[in-house]
């Protein structure tokens, strides 16, 4: 058989693209190399922009039924130790943080519902254009193909457009018991080796994450473990690269989504959003046979974006810089909230808040 569409990635691009594809009719194929739930390593939260995807998907009561964290408050640490508070807003639909092998697999258990075949632990070995799939697990076909499959994608290495990464930071995660003062709330430490990102997600759980050059990895887990209390033995889930040249969204019949297609900077805590929202934009345009009506879309969904991006990707290169900002944002506080405000909930263009159903 056949498929109308196999996407390659069951992360949250991945099953929201193809929830919407199958709900419509479409044979719909998941290819994911994992098997879920499996962790990941992320900053865990979810912003109030999902909401209104989530809606459209039919999970937000899924979502909430699972341990969580509502978080209250944002907080910025300068490397002098000097921090600025700011509130969060306060409401079900506000800022959360979920474990994403939680959301992760709401969103897949989504998909499946709604009629997408799901093949797991089936990494994808060849690709032929067609597209003729072959994976671990066996050999498929389909008219179109997304790629959904993360910053290091398979489908783009294949292929030969994977772009070169840049080899400046790694990543590093470990979920730990919460200690004293962090229930519902964020933290964001600059360090003169680094940056620590830390948030409440339920449980009696926080997610700690770590960003550094590589030459400067051991400084910030030591600093990490001095603060926190941390086992030599802890288990640290790994990322790179943390920036990469963005590929075309659109080749022939291929959709890039995701990380796929864009990676942008963990600190914005923007991910899970733009997973989304290009998912459920590719299902769109794929529907209506408008790809390159996606490649607009896209480009317009990060347009007035990336300046965020790369001034935090600066300020985590550059404890300078991220001073300054702190020493700024205490003069003039308004400041910091908007560039938060702007993190918190990125404008949304109308074809993302378009229903795909």
């Amino acid at each position: 058989m056949e498929y109308d569409v196999a996407i390659i990635g069951a992360g949250p691009a991945g099953s929201t693209c193809a929830a919407h594809c199958a709900q419509a009719g479409w044979r719909t194929l998941v290819i994911e190399k994992a098997r879920f739930p499996r962790d990941k390593v992320c900053g865990d939260c979810v912003n109030p922009a999902c909401w209104p995807i989530l809606d459209r998907l039919g999970v937000t009561d899924r979502l909430h039924a699972q341990p969580h964290s509502r978080l209250k408050e944002v907080a910025f640490v300068s490397p002098q130790g000097r921090t600025l508070r700011l509130p969060l807003p306060d409401s079900d639909r506000g800022e959360i943080a979920i474990p994403r092998r939680l959301f992760d697999a709401v969103l897949l258990d989504r998909a499946r519902e709604l009629g997408a075949e799901v093949h797991e632990d089936a990494p994808l070995t060849a690709l032929e254009s067609g597209w003729k799939l072959q994976t671990t697990r066996g050999s498929f076909s389909a008219r179109y193909l997304i790629a959904a499959d993360g910053r290091n994608s398979t489908v783009a290495r294949l292929l030969g457009l994977l772009p070169a990464a840049a080899k400046d930071r790694i990543g590093l995660q470990a979920h730990l018991p919460i200690p004293s003062g962090m229930h519902e709330r964020v933290a964001m430490h600059f360090l003169p080796f680094g940056y620590c990102g830390m948030n409440d997600i339920g449980n009696e759980q926080f997610n700690l994450c770590l960003v550094a050059r590589p030459e400067r990895l051991a400084d910030l887990k030591a600093w990490a473990a001095a603060r926190f209390d941390i086992a030599p033995e802890t288990a640290w889930r790994t990322i790179t690269p943390l920036s990469r040249a963005p590929i075309g969204t659109v080749h022939e019949r291929l959709l890039a989504i995701g990380d796929a297609a864009r990676i942008v900077e963990p600190f914005t805590g923007e991910g899970i959003y733009y997973a989304l929202a290009s998912g459920e934009l590719a299902a769109r345009h794929l529907l209506a046979n408008d790809l390159p009506g996606f490649a607009a879309a896209h480009a317009r969904l990060y347009r007035g974006r990336l300046w965020v991006n790369e001034l935090a990707r600066a300020a985590v290169l550059r404890p300078w810089l991220a001073t300054g900002i702190l020493e700024f944002a205490h003069l003039f506080p308004r400041a910091l909230q908007f560039l938060t405000s702007k993190v918190v909930a990125p404008a949304t263009s109308g074809e993302a808040s378009a229903s795909t159903a």
